[in-house]
């Protein structure tokens, strides 16, 4: 048996991080990650590859991007650790010692317990497999496909398989799509795009079993009593309806866990000494509230696994909690949102007040002008911002980040509507106003009108 100073379990964005940050200060390490599958992948791009825009291996990490580190990368997969013998056991066959473990063993697509789901050609989308099975269904002869779930994934892959020709549906339960990103209001233009974009979309409607037979899906049949005929021979069936962690290796170890992960600390420590953790695996808080909140995205495993590199190579550090920015594409709208929504933050039992600002993408004289719709949400307490949503027909991601800023920086709606901000024509509205300032004025206006004058700081105090 070889021991090592650290292990590291997964191949993700998560390990991939940890890897190089901890190699960075401490290069004379000996340091090995073990990732069972082929490649690492830029997940996100996978509907992209799916309708052509590229040959699929472009999807496909360097393992240069570890190996040139100076990390061992051990294609296998770790079947078993023993916390209290600081062991891996592998599908080898071969045992490996550490003194320090980073668990990055992400999450899997859920595949929900409905009649039928086990059936051939029922896709989920995350690994390489799944990313060519469907390529494989498609260039055999698909006619139709049908994607159940109309968050960021599905609605990706949906979009992908019309690309592709392909007669498609998407389903959710809820009454509008994006309902984890985006309040009703801001989806009414996405359903039209998606008519337009020729998507059969049927929401508030929950699948309750599929049809099958020997070759595969016959029928996929709704809660509303609809059954949406395919053909089992040609047709395929995929779900994206959430993730959960992978941590069965965990479950009789020893190691604190909940439904949604691995518990860490703001360091990145897990309940066992000298084990760190982060990434989809874990379980973890909001920033906003410090309540646990879901967090699998890769720009939340990034800055995690530096803070467990650092803190696990001495040095001092602590991640704040999720803030959960993210974007995603319907047709020609770019859409961008970050903390909680509306919806989201009343569950949480914030009451909130909302403002809206809309502009064209660029000056409205010149070519190409578009709409921008900005929403901002605030909590009635203090007027902080705890929320934003950008719908656009140009990219949505830089006006996301600087509403993620003004939450991590603990702004007001007074703070933000103080937003010093840049104009020219090719790429912005005029001088005279701006979307994401005009929706904090509009909130504002919202309080004014009824009445309420508070004291207000520009922000609240940062910790």
């Amino acid at each position: 048996m070889r021991s090592r100073d650290v292990l590291i379990v997964g191949g993700g964005p998560a390990a991939i991080t940890f890897a190089n940050e901890y190699k960075r200060i401490k290069p004379e390490a000996d340091v090995a990650l073990f990732r069972p599958e082929a490649h690492s992948m830029v997940y996100c791009a996978i509907p992209y590859a799916i309708e052509g825009l590229f040959d699929s291996s472009k999807v496909f990490k360097r393992d240069e991007l570890v190996t040139d580190a100076g990390v061992e990368l051990l294609r296998r997969s770790v079947l078993a650790v023993n916390f209290q013998k600081q062991e891996v056991s592998d599908d080898v066959g071969d045992t490996h010692g550490y003194r320090t473990l980073f668990v990055a063993t992400g999450a899997s697509p859920i595949r929900p317990p409905i009649p039928g789901a086990d059936a051939p050609y029922v896709f989920t989308v995350k690994t390489e497999k799944d990313m060519r099975d469907i390529i494989t269904r498609i260039k055999n002869g698909a006619k139709r496909a049908v994607v159940v779930g109309a968050g960021a994934v599905g609605i990706e892959q949906a979009q992908a398989y019309r690309k592709c020709g392909i007669e498609t549906w998407l389903i959710d339960i809820a009454p509008y799509v994006l309902p984890n990103m985006i309040d009703e209001e801001m989806a009414t233009h996405l359903k039209e795009e998606l008519d337009n974009f020729g998507v059969h979309t049927i929401l508030g409607s929950r699948v309750e079993s599929l049809r099958n037979t020997a070759s595969g899906v016959s029928a996929v049949r709704l809660s509303s009593g609809e059954d949406i005929e395919i053909n089992p021979e040609t047709d395929f069936v995929c779900f994206a309806v959430g993730m959960k962690p992978d941590i069965e290796i965990f479950a009789k170890a020893g190691l604190a866990t909940t439904h949604d992960g691995i518990v860490v600390d703001p360091r990145m420590r897990t309940s066992i000494p000298s084990v760190y953790a982060a990434g989809d695996c874990c379980a973890f808080n909001s920033a906003i509230d410090n309540r646990p909140v879901g967090g699998k995205l890769a720009t939340a495993a990034v800055p995690m696994a530096k803070v467990a590199a650092r803190v696990a190579a001495g040095k001092n550090d602590e991640y704040p909690g999720f803030y959960n920015g993210a974007a995603t594409c319907v047709g020609e709208w770019r859409i961008g949102s970050t903390g909680f929504t509306a919806v989201i933050a009343e569950k949480r039992g914030m009451s909130t007040i909302a403002g809206y600002g809309e502009t064209t993408t660029i000056f409205p004289m010149m070519p190409g002008a578009k709409t921008l719709k900005v929403k901002i949400i605030a909590d009635q307490q203090h007027l902080r911002i705890v929320g934003g949503q950008i719908l656009s027909k140009f990219p949505a991601t830089d006006k996301t980040d600087i509403v993620t800023l003004a939450i991590q920086r603990r702004m007001t709606l007074k703070g933000l509507s103080r937003l010093a901000y840049s104009a020219q024509p090719w790429q912005s509205f005029f001088p005279a106003r701006n979307a994401i300032v005009a929706a904090c004025e509009n909130a504002l206006d919202h309080l004014a009108a009824r009445g309420v004058h508070m004291e207000q700081t520009e922000m609240l105090e940062c910790v």
